[in-house]
């Protein structure tokens, strides 16, 4: 089930139904499954539930830590780091982000390491650091291209990479 029905052009943030996703948020509410509780953050997330999907996001940071693999760990790390993310958190979640794409990049997984980068991107962007932003998307673009990601999956990140180029010429970053 895929509830993300696009992204804001502004912001590129999710664009998702509410309503579609309290009512899978209700149906998972009782699992305790690694999955689920990525999905449950996630879904808080968006609904902008920021205190509930933080303590969650922790929770799940601590499961995989325990009983999961370092992938699952890689993943639940940057979820949690994208929750910082929206709190406004934007040193924390970058720092976050960077340590989790590097671990992956050293352990050659490129999926996830192109999913952090993409984040570290979306971070950079919300923050105003647009030449940061683009540099990060470019790298996931890489990453993407290089583990044979679909078409859907680039092309996401070649918009991200317009958005930070025509954000960067039309507003002066703060980082320059």
């Amino acid at each position: 089930m895929n509830l993300i029905q696009g992204y804001d052009p502004d912001t590129l943030r999710e664009l998702v139904d509410a309503r579609e996703c309290m009512v899978r948020l209700a149906e998972i509410e009782n699992q305790r499954s690694l999955p689920v509780l990525l999905e449950r953050v996630w879904l808080l997330k968006v609904l902008d539930r920021l205190d509930e999907a933080l303590a969650l996001a922790e929770e799940t940071v601590r499961q995989a830590r325990m009983a999961g693999t370092r992938k699952d760990l890689l993943r639940a790390r940057v979820l949690h780091a994208t929750v910082l993310q929206n709190r406004g958190s934007h040193a924390a979640a970058a720092q976050e982000l960077a340590t989790c794409a590097h671990e992956a990049e050293g352990q050659g997984w490129a999926g996830i390491a192109a999913f952090a980068y993409q984040h570290h991107g979306k971070n950079a962007y919300d923050a105003g650091d647009f030449d940061e932003a683009r540099d990060s998307f470019k790298q996931s673009l890489f990453l993407r291209r290089s583990a044979g990601a679909d078409d859907s999956e680039l092309e996401k990140a070649l918009r991200a990479i317009e958005a930070a180029e025509h954000r960067s010429a039309v507003e002066p970053s703060v980082f320059a």
